[in-house]
């Protein structure tokens, strides 16, 4: 009976009212491990479609949370990166299915004493036209500038390990760090230092995000809030010319609505597939679904410091009164979700499946007994933020129900990225819930969302903090073999479960729905949509 009334409650998510929240050496060669093997519905890095390439034509592609950030050192979540990562290029890249580091603006690098890089960079790349630059040459300059620039003011910390970058040659750019790091070079990788020219970035001052200017495949041609982004093609894109005219980026929250203009053609790729929208692509002739296994955690972050969750008791309860196992089921019908006990994707090479046993089970009985010990016998009243999507807000219905039935009442505010975000990083949330999925190497899981250095991102928003979490999770960055790395990183794993910072409830399939015009688009585990690589070029048929 409980599972029909829950099923009933997600059926009727979206007629819920939500509240809207307030505010608005020798050459660097390894990688880590490849991620988790794909679904049987289409293997990682699989390409869509063959044929002989054309040029021109549009491309749409659908975002199913509007970006709202687009300075590198200023987004704050994939949304973001995706759009950045098409008009602006970085050092290095990884390649499509995520095994090594590949050649970017830096041609090589070499490292000594893990502490000082040394990365040689490519010649003749140009910038796009901007405003105050007229498409010139990209500089050693440049780049010292743009790392010099993230590590000192990402709004996330995405290379707070920099010393400083300097010019030590015509082409050549050295990068020293605060100490020993072993995810420098993954860092490098990340949208947030992505190189942009310091006249575009100084004349434009806080509006160069919707003026954003890079030596990337695609231009930025307008940018509009919750609607859409139009990119125009790089002719004089240094690796190749896009075989794209136009990329569209266009906001559609709604993963029926995005299939639903997949399948009339007003999009050509629909991003963050869920629920039937998944089966409504299966079952057309005319799409193609793709889905793999995702370095992906979706997961509620309570508040570590203030109100209520600052009481482990109470933390502890409001996982007790989830059935994760069942909760997952109701959420994820079609398969595109596996249920999650940790906060780190199985894909990543630091997880530790013996941790999962130590994850409270599902004892609603025990989560009363516990609140009612912690001083809530007559309940209590909590604030959950979520982004607007329809993951999150069914998510957020039925934990509404499960804790409903231990006293808890929960309000839910759901909001567009951009301010959902805002709020995630005050540290004012009782709970927000989000997901996470970045690269295999655990630093950008546990480095990000549980040291204390990273108070103040969407990270660690929550402000989690152990000592001898940090100093374990230092280590691992000090660490220059892989397998003691992993070993650090499962120590403070252990630690960090014990303190049961969040209910981290799903490993999410990354998902798309493609139409039969899109062809060399090869899908990846990061979710990172790619058009122009050294292993694809992506081209519409009409």
């Amino acid at each position: 009976m409980k599972k029909r009334v829950l099923a009933l409650m997600l059926a009727a998510s979206m007629c819920v009212s939500l509240a809207a929240c307030g505010g608005s050496s020798t050459k660097e060669n390894t990688a880590p491990e490849t991620p988790a093997a794909a679904s049987e519905s289409a293997a990682a890095g699989e390409t869509v479609a063959e044929g002989e390439p054309v040029k021109g034509g549009t491309l749409t592609i659908s975002l199913s949370a509007s970006p709202s950030k687009l300075d590198p050192i200023h987004y704050s979540g994939v949304y973001e990166s995706q759009i950045i990562k098409e008009v602006c290029d970085t050092l290095i890249e990884y390649n499509s299915d995520l095994s090594e580091y590949v050649p970017c603006l830096a041609t090589e690098w070499t490292a000594s004493d893990g502490k000082t890089y040394v990365f040689k960079i490519r010649e003749g790349v140009k910038f796009q036209k901007g405003q105050y630059q007229d498409g010139r040459e990209l500089t050693a300059e440049d780049v010292a500038y743009s790392l010099n620039r993230s590590g000192q003011l990402s709004d996330s910390n995405r290379l707070s390990m920099l010393e400083k970058a300097e010019v030590t040659g015509d082409y050549e750019v050295t990068c020293t760090l605060k100490s020993a790091n072993s995810s420098f070079l993954t860092a490098l990788t990340d949208a947030g230092n992505a190189i942009v020219p310091k006249e575009e970035v100084e004349g434009w001052g806080d509006e160069f995000g919707n003026h954003l200017v890079g030596t990337g495949p695609f231009s930025l041609e307008t940018f509009q809030l919750d609607q859409q982004a139009v990119l125009q093609k790089n002719a004089d894109y240094w690796m190749a010319e896009p075989n794209i005219d136009t990329l569209i980026f266009k906001i559609i929250t709604d993963s029926t609505q995005a299939v639903n203009a997949l399948q009339t053609g007003e999009i050509d790729m629909a991003m963050d597939l869920k629920g039937e929208a998944i089966q409504t692509v299966r079952n057309n002739a005319d799409l193609t679904l793709l889905e793999t296994a995702g370095l992906h955690v979706a997961y509620l972050y309570f508040n570590m410091e203030q109100g209520p969750t600052a009481d482990i008791n109470v933390r502890k309860a409001l996982i007790e009164a989830v059935n994760v196992e069942e909760m997952v089921a109701s959420l994820y019908k079609y398969g595109e979700a596996q249920k999650a006990s940790l906060p780190l994707p199985p894909g990543s090479w630091g997880y530790d499946a013996a941790l999962e046993s130590k994850v409270p089970g599902y004892d609603p009985e025990d989560a009363k007994k516990l609140l009612a010990e912690a001083g809530y016998a007559d309940g209590l009243t909590l604030d959950l933020y979520i982004s607007d999507t329809e993951a999150r807000q069914n998510m957020a219905v039925l934990l509404q129900a499960y804790w409903a039935q231990v006293g808890v009442t929960l309000n839910i505010h759901a909001s567009e990225w951009g301010t959902f975000s805002e709020v995630a990083m005050s540290n004012n949330a009782n709970v927000y819930g989000m997901s996470w999925t970045w690269y295999p190497d655990p630093y950008f899981f546990l480095n990000k969302l549980f040291a204390t250095d990273e108070w103040g991102g969407i990270g660690n928003g929550q402000h989690y903090s152990r000592p001898e979490v940090d100093e374990l999770l230092q280590k691992a960055l000090e660490a220059t073999d892989q397998a003691d790395r992993a070993d650090y990183y499962k120590q403070a794993l252990a630690l960090i479960v014990d303190d049961l910072p969040g209910l981290f409830y799903a490993n999410e399939n990354v998902i798309y729905g493609v139409n039969s015009r899109v062809h060399d688009f090869i899908q990846r585990a990061d979710g990172t949509v790619k058009i122009v690589t050294p292993e694809n070029n992506v081209w519409v048929a009409d």
